[in-house]
């Protein structure tokens, strides 16, 4: 085998269709375009969501709701997964740098601590938020719960 006699598999490449070139290409004529109607004329391009005239679905649904500007979107962290971080990675301070560590944040999220779950270590957590039975539960527990 020497470069000038590689070629592709059989069957891996596909002549391209050389359209408008004439009738005995098979593809002269209309061009594979059909006969008549907009999508044969040049330069036809269709807009988004075009429905050929019917009112298109975007236009069809209702409109409601609003988005509030001022809403803050924490991420939640519950008893449960610290508990699971004291057990296993024998944390014993919880900040956002131990979050993000141990994946479960990213560096610009607001952290909040959710009472789902029971909490046996004593560790001290500092995060933006805390939900109330989460922060007596921590405080029960012996451990601390500080705010960001």
């Amino acid at each position: 085998m020497k470069l000038h006699n590689l070629r592709p598999a059989k069957g891996a490449t596909k002549s391209t269709k050389r359209i408008g070139r004439g009738e005995g290409s098979g593809y002269g004529g209309t061009s594979t375009r059909g006969h008549n109607g907009q999508k044969s004329r040049s330069g036809y391009s269709r807009k988004i969501g075009f429905e050929g005239g019917q009112m298109p679905l975007q236009r069809r649904v209702p409109k409601f709701g609003f988005t509030n500007i001022n809403r803050v979107e924490y991420k939640a962290v519950n008893l449960s997964t610290l508990q699971k971080l004291a057990d296993e990675k024998k944390l014993v301070v919880v900040n956002q740098e131990s979050l993000m560590a141990n994946g479960l944040v990213s560096k610009n999220d607001l952290v909040k601590v959710l009472g789902h779950g029971e909490l046996k270590a004593k560790i001290t957590v500092t995060v933006h938020a805390y939900s109330q039975s989460a922060k007596s539960a921590i405080e029960a527990a012996g451990g601390e719960a500080n705010t960001l």
